[in-house]
């Protein structure tokens, strides 16, 4: 077993670096692996930043749902960008050393982002359900203040809750071995490397993992299930057919998310099972971002048209120009 470089001290060696193992991957296979999950991080990039520019740019997109998506496309962004490069990089290279600092501020950034994506959906949830079954006070609750209020408390709750055990595990003692059995550095990996004692640590985090996924999983099932009984009550079946065709979509990414998450953080010893949070970790961080903004916005109408006024904006813009040196 390869072992990283260390230092003497007082209580025997400390680990300066760790190594990561990635995904295995047959030798054959490595350029086509690396080719499909390169493909599939710059499309759920360019997805999420179309959908942020759009928002941005169209007046009539600027309403409080597409505010909610736009955060979570650049929520979106900044998760998988955490992990899939690295995984890249590995794909290449084979393994790849990473600093003790870099690897826990990895960790970090990757956890507070993920919980607070999950706190942006309940916020999205909410809005949807305010949206349709409370449309006359709509307006005056879901005011740019309280979309703003909401985006903050829900990246302020996604640090609050993740940064207390990261910050404790990397105050752990490490004395090797060396080698994560993961594409990027994860709280379970780094917790089943510890020489230190770390089950109270481990306990703190299953606790408030299952805070983050439960409570916002609630809100998300409390607003859903009150659109579904008032989508049931709509006279058209047109318009019911096209709101449940919506939700249905929104709930496969719920699915996803928390269906991935859950498997890979709810469990009380982190210690178990590493090898296999690898393949949930995968469709964590690359399928569902690449999914999400085809079901959750470009799927939808009123993108398509902005879209498409866009592009006609700028196909008038580049005729005009073109026609200009003959005028």
């Amino acid at each position: 077993m390869e072992w990283l470089m260390t230092e003497e001290t007082r209580n025997g060696t400390l680990v300066l670096e760790f190594i990561l193992e990635g995904y295995p991957v047959a030798e054959h296979l490595k350029i086509l692996f690396f080719l499909l999950h390169l493909l599939a991080y710059l499309a759920s990039l360019m997805g999420n930043m179309l959908i942020i520019t759009i928002t941005c740019v169209d007046h009539r997109l600027q309403t409080p749902m597409y505010f909610f998506l736009s955060t979570f496309s650049f929520v979106e962004c900044c998760f998988i960008t955490t992990a899939i490069p690295q995984l890249l990089t590995i794909i290449l290279s084979g393994r790849q050393k990473i600093p003790f600092g870099v690897c826990f501020s990895q960790a970090f950034v990757y956890l507070v982002v993920g919980a607070t994506g999950f706190f942006l959906l309940a916020a999205l949830s909410l809005d949807r359900f305010l949206a349709i079954c409370k449309p006359l006070h709509y307006p005056t609750i879901m005011s740019p203040r309280m979309c703003f209020l909401l985006v903050t408390v829900s990246l302020v709750l996604g640090f609050l809750f993740m940064a207390s055990p990261v910050v404790m595990l990397s105050q752990s003692f490490y004395c090797g071995p060396n080698i994560i059995p993961h594409f990027f550095c994860d709280f379970g990996p780094l917790a089943n490397l510890s020489c230190s004692e770390t089950r109270s640590i481990e306990m703190l985090f299953f606790t408030l993992a299952v805070i983050v996924l439960f409570a916002s999983l609630l809100i998300a099932i409390f607003a859903y299930s009150n659109i579904v009984v008032t989508i049931v009550r709509l006279p058209s079946a047109r318009e019911r057919q096209r709101a449940f065709s919506t939700c249905s979509s929104h709930l496969i990414v719920l699915s996803l998310m928390y269906g991935s998450c859950a498997f890979i953080y709810l469990k009380p010893k982190q210690r178990s099972r590493v090898d296999t949070n690898r393949e949930a970790a995968l469709v964590n961080t690359v399928v569902t971002p690449l999914l999400n903004p085809v079901i959750y916005t470009l799927r939808n109408k009123q993108v398509h048209q902005a879209l498409r006024d866009a592009l006609s904006k700028v196909q008038l813009h580049r005729y005009q120009r073109m026609k200009a040196p003959f005028l």
